[in-house]
């Protein structure tokens, strides 16, 4: 068994001595992820851009460790402002679209005032490719 943690280049990771994804075995752990340009340092002005830009964070942190979105199992989901939710999970809908992880929504403050949305995120490496048994039930 291997114990990985991948680092993004996040100021804050260092600062604050944590890894964007800690894998171990074949569970990928991610952290908060927002959605700023690691790169260029840019936050995006509106709620969807900046949900936009973290799914890239996202998937560009779980290809680093040989994952992918459809091997998401949870998701967790923060955004500042409730007026932003419908549109912010439309997107969320279209991009899990299959996937259909467990979910977490949630509306609150975040670390500072630009941040708007984050998420974090559970995988398994190798979800994707099992068969699926979709149940229902009636609660």
């Amino acid at each position: 068994m291997e114990l990985v943690k991948l680092k993004s280049g996040s100021i804050l990771e260092h600062k604050e001595s944590y890894s964007r994804v800690v894998a171990l075995d074949n569970w990928i752990f991610m952290s908060l992820t927002s959605g700023r340009d690691f790169a260029t340092r840019i936050m995006p002005a509106t709620t969807l851009e900046q949900a936009r830009n973290a799914m890239k964070n996202v998937e560009g942190a779980l290809a680093a460790v040989d994952c992918s979105l459809a091997d998401v199992v949870r998701r967790r989901i923060f955004i500042t402002r409730q007026e932003d939710v419908p549109d912010v999970m439309a997107y969320m809908g279209e991009v899990f679209r299959g996937v259909d992880p467990a979910s977490c929504v949630s509306c609150g403050p975040l670390g500072g005032p630009e941040y708007l949305f984050e998420i974090e995120v559970t995988a398994y490496r190798g979800a994707g490719a099992l068969a699926v048994k979709n149940l229902s039930i009636s609660l």
